[in-house]
């Protein structure tokens, strides 16, 4: 399948007729009309003109499809309420009353036994190519089971460099966004062995071939609007497979949301936006920036409207702390029954490090300006600060002296122009 795409260019952004333009094209003629279609929308914690897109999409397909359902991908995140997805949809409670009644909305139920299906399992072989050769074993591969009562799923999401998969869009909104945890997490373990920063912005990373290879099982016909924004701009879209549309995405994603600094910070101010409203999805703050951080810098993650390490995961890390990935890996025996997915977010929080003689040394100090308790920091092997302690005027404008402010972390990707030395060992 062609994908069909259009760029603003410019720092412009797109109108609702370029989009509605490319929604015509990309979903005209016959081929979805009598069908059932499942649209596979994120949470709240991704920055993207879902509603856009939604409403575009509703106004010429819900005349004619047998059904139009919406369900979020929530991965391990928490539902969703009815209001929430409106406001994620960008339509009133009335809209949903009456002009969106006849559309279903849906909560990934990750941890629900009897919402997931088994597609089968990719081969420990496959498992060995795909990784390149640190794991060879079978994994499984479940999904929601409500995608097979549907004859296609349209995944509408937006593409920024990601932790886990290197590039997110395209079929992460299938693994993990409505997946079970078997492959959840195993692909996220597999992505903390290489490390956050050898994977972040990166495409063709191992985690997202295994990815695609769990597509590969889902027995529903699989469309994609890929969407990429540039600040508040809607810079480009791509419509197309999943796997097409994910690829021409993330080629613009690389070019708009990656900031390349010259050199290394001793400080870092990374404030967390309102949409991260737990330490689980707010981490972003810390993934992004990691790479500019010098060697014993501080980054500190400032948001006093996070009060949860994770509603969902919480007593779990607060169990096992935050450490970096060879203190699980040198005490595998100790961690191994835990669940990946955890460990994987915790390396990612701490950052690189290592862990020889009982003795963990992480490359930077992470600190918690939140409304986490400093007991808990302490209990967690975070740093931590009062956060009406911290006045962002002595942050700001300060690159020359070794300090980056940055307003709204979480998507925006920073490097270095040249590779640091501890990036080659990672």
């Amino acid at each position: 399948m062609e994908t069909l795409q259009i760029k603003a260019g410019n720092g412009q952004t797109l109108s609702g007729e370029q989009v509605a333009k490319l929604v015509d094209e990309f979903c005209g003629g016959a081929e979805l009309a009598g069908k059932k279609v499942l649209l596979i929308v994120p949470d709240a914690t991704r920055t993207a003109p879902i509603g856009c897109v939604f409403r575009i999409l509703h106004d010429r397909l819900a005349p004619e499809t047998a059904a139009l359902d919406i369900i979020v991908a929530l991965g391990t995140h928490p539902p969703m309420s009815e209001e929430a997805i409106c406001e994620r949809l960008e339509i009133s409670l009335e809209e949903r009353r009456t002009r969106y009644a006849g559309v279903r909305f849906f909560n990934h139920e990750w941890d629900n036994p009897e919402s997931l299906v088994n597609l089968g399992n990719i081969p420990s072989g496959d498992i060995a190519t795909l990784s390149g050769g640190l794991f060879s074993m079978e994994v499984p591969v479940e999904i929601n089971r409500r995608l097979l009562d549907y004859d296609a799923v349209l995944i509408i999401g937006p593409v920024f460099p990601h932790e886990v998969v290197g590039c997110s869009g395209g079929n992460k909104y299938l693994f993990p966004g409505v997946a079970g945890p078997q492959i959840l997490n195993f692909f996220h373990w597999l992505g903390a062995t290489i490390t956050n920063p050898m994977i972040i912005g990166n495409k063709w990373t191992p985690v997202r071939k295994v990815v695609d290879r769990a597509a590969q099982l889902v027995p529903v016909r699989k469309l994609c609007f890929c969407l990429v924004v540039e600040g508040k701009n809607f810079a480009g879209m791509f419509a197309g497979t999943p796997e097409g549309a994910w690829d021409c995405a993330s080629e613009l994603s690389q070019e708009l949301h990656i900031l390349r600094k010259p050199k290394p910070f001793h400080t870092v101010l990374s404030c967390a936006p309102a949409m991260y409203d737990e330490l689980w999805v707010g981490g972003k703050c810390m993934y992004k920036l990691e790479p500019v951080v010098a060697d014993g810098g501080e980054l500190i993650i400032y948001a006093p409207h996070i009060h949860e390490i994770s509603v969902t995961h919480g007593a779990l890390i607060e169990k096992i702390g935050y450490h970096c990935r060879d203190y699980f890996l040198k005490q595998w025996e100790k961690f191994k029954d835990y669940p990946w997915g955890i460990l994987a977010h915790s390396t990612h929080v701490r950052g690189i490090g290592s862990f020889d003689g009982g003795v963990e040394r992480c490359r930077i100090q992470v600190t918690l300006a939140t409304g986490i308790p400093e007991e808990i920091c302490k209990k967690i092997n975070l740093g931590y600060r009062d956060p009406a302690s911290i006045r962002k005027e002595d942050f700001e404008g300060k690159e020359e002296e070794g300090i980056l402010f940055v307003p709204k972390a979480g998507e925006m990707l920073y490097h270095l122009e040249e590779r640091p030395s501890w990036a080659a060992s990672s």
